[in-house]
């Protein structure tokens, strides 16, 4: 693991506890020292909170979490991509069984131009 991820993520544990002690969902600005709200909203507030250090809930997120959680992802930014519209659809069958039903969600996936559910995700997703 570098020395990078290790510095930040020191701070990020200060931040999480200072956070934790307001009783508030905030992080501590290294700069001016002063206590800022995050915002836990839109697409990337997985992201945020995970850089951040906690969850959404405003606990710590514990470190060997945050360790394992860095090194398979940097394994999986180095791993070799198969293709934009396969992830594409992967995304859309993973998000999209969460708001459409199996018939709706399928029939969109072949309007759209791609395969429909395969019966894998069917089970998985929708049994």
């Amino acid at each position: 693991m570098s020395r990078a991820w290790r510095r930040p993520l020191s701070g990020l544990l200060l931040a999480a506890f200072l956070a934790l002690a307001s009783s508030k969902r905030t992080i501590m600005s290294s700069s001016s020292l002063q206590i800022l709200p995050m915002d836990f909203s839109g697409p990337d507030a997985i992201d945020k909170a995970i850089e951040a250090g906690i969850d959404l809930d405003g606990s710590p997120i514990p470190l060997e979490m945050l360790k394992l959680y860095k090194e398979v992802m940097d394994q999986e930014g180095a791993r070799k991509r198969s293709g934009v519209k396969k992830s594409m659809r992967n995304r859309i069958v993973r998000s999209g069984a969460k708001h459409f039903d199996q018939e709706s969600l399928n029939q969109r996936l072949i309007d759209a131009g791609w395969e429909g559910l395969k019966s894998k995700e069917i089970e998985f997703f929708f049994s």
